[in-house]
């Protein structure tokens, strides 16, 4: 059973947009995946309830996976959650 710690490093934490994308990514998988925020935990399948573990900017989350592609499934949620959700930092520096 495969897990990961990693840590968000995007501005709004697991919330909306970004949650949006943990949860369509975890449901390219077969394998179950579970979120774990504090004590609190989720399926990373469940947007409403991965919205309700209220991971900010700073905080780790902890993701376990099991099943046939969990280690696929675990290194792509880590990617995504690595790369700020995919946010792209549109500042222009005058």
């Amino acid at each position: 059973m495969p897990e990961i710690s990693v840590q968000i490093i995007n501005e709004t934490g697991l919330h909306s947009r970004p949650a949006d994308l943990f949860v369509r990514t975890a449901k390219l998988y077969q394998s179950e995946i579970l979120v774990f925020h504090g004590e609190r935990s989720a399926s990373a399948k469940n947007i409403i309830k991965v919205i309700l573990l209220n991971a900010a900017q700073g905080e780790t989350i902890r993701i376990v996976a099991t099943g046939s592609d969990a280690n696929e499934a675990i290194a792509d949620l880590q990617r995504l959650v690595e790369s700020g959700f995919q946010e792209i930092n549109t500042a222009v520096e005058v």
